[in-house]
């Protein structure tokens, strides 16, 4: 008699609370795409806990969330201190039992730095950035998820992982490798029910990427640099984000999904003769 059976895929009770009860753990979730996330899963149920370098981002992003009648709690924290991950998934089991869910949303192209200027230095800090904290906030909360037997994780990095990036190849290095370890993770995590897929992010409006002063003057050029033909939100990010962290994805594992309007498919970076230099926003060439 074989043990695989339909109802090994998980009921959703209630389609309008997705998380409804889980514990969720979300980096730099006080604004911007973090902040997105933090306020539909509560919307969606989940017991939100925002790690946030800035308290003042942090507590707005909690007074919102009580306002909707949300549950949350905000650590002042710097994810990219290596000391921080162990203490931090700590108190959130300490307080729930659990961790259900885990979002690594922090993540930087700045400082940008041009490769022939580029240092030592430099290449830690996008490392730090990028890359390293999901290694320590992944292996903070394996321990929990392991022993609950489920659990599902969401890498946020960015299309410039998965195609050619011109503009700083070490951080596009950093994504490339925040990609591969959401593929590699998954493969050795799936035995123990946790699930671990990737967000590739582009073109979306944020306090870090002001694309709409950038693109002052030419909106008519939107259809022609997102295939989808307009800007991305943070919304549009938090949207996929919920569907791989909940159970409508409950058979997704492993894989890094491009949440860019199309640009990777569409083609992305050119050279632009008239502009002379590289732009995924080509007003000339």
């Amino acid at each position: 008699m074989t043990s695989q059976t339909p109802d090994l895929v998980p009921a959703i009770e209630d389609w309008g609370k997705l998380l409804d009860g889980k514990v969720a753990i979300v980096t730099g979730g006080g604004a911007g795409i973090g902040g997105a996330i933090s306020r539909l899963f509560a919307q969606h149920g989940a017991l939100v806990e925002i790690a946030e370098i800035d308290s003042g981002r942090g507590e707005q992003a909690k007074a919102d969330i009580e306002a909707a009648g949300g549950t949350v709690r905000v650590h002042t924290v710097d994810v990219t201190d290596n000391a921080v991950a162990a203490p931090l998934v700590q108190d959130v089991v300490d307080a729930h039992g659990r961790v259900d869910i885990l979002v690594n949303n922090v993540g930087d192209y700045r400082p940008q730095t041009r490769f022939q200027a580029s240092n030592p230095e430099s290449w830690e800090a996008m490392y730090a950035i990028n890359l390293r904290h999901m290694f320590a906030m992944c292996r903070a909360v394996m321990d929990p998820m392991i022993a609950a037997r489920k659990g599902a994780i969401v890498n946020f990095h960015s299309v410039e992982g998965m195609r050619g990036y011109p503009g700083d190849p070490v951080y596009g290095a950093m994504k490339a490798g925040a990609a591969h370890f959401t593929t590699c993770l998954a493969v050795t995590m799936g035995r123990y029910g946790i699930r671990v897929n990737g967000i590739g992010t582009d073109l979306t409006q944020t306090p870090q990427v002001d694309y709409l002063s950038r693109a002052e003057g030419h909106d008519d050029m939107w259809p022609a640099w997102a295939p989808v033909g307009r800007l991305g939100w943070p919304e549009d990010q938090a949207r996929v984000a919920l569907f791989l962290a909940s159970d409508l994805s409950s058979y997704v594992t492993g894989h890094n999904i491009p949440v860019d309007g199309g640009t990777k498919a569409g083609g992305g970076w050119y050279f632009s003769e008239r502009e002379r230099m590289f732009t995924n926003r080509p007003i000339g060439f």
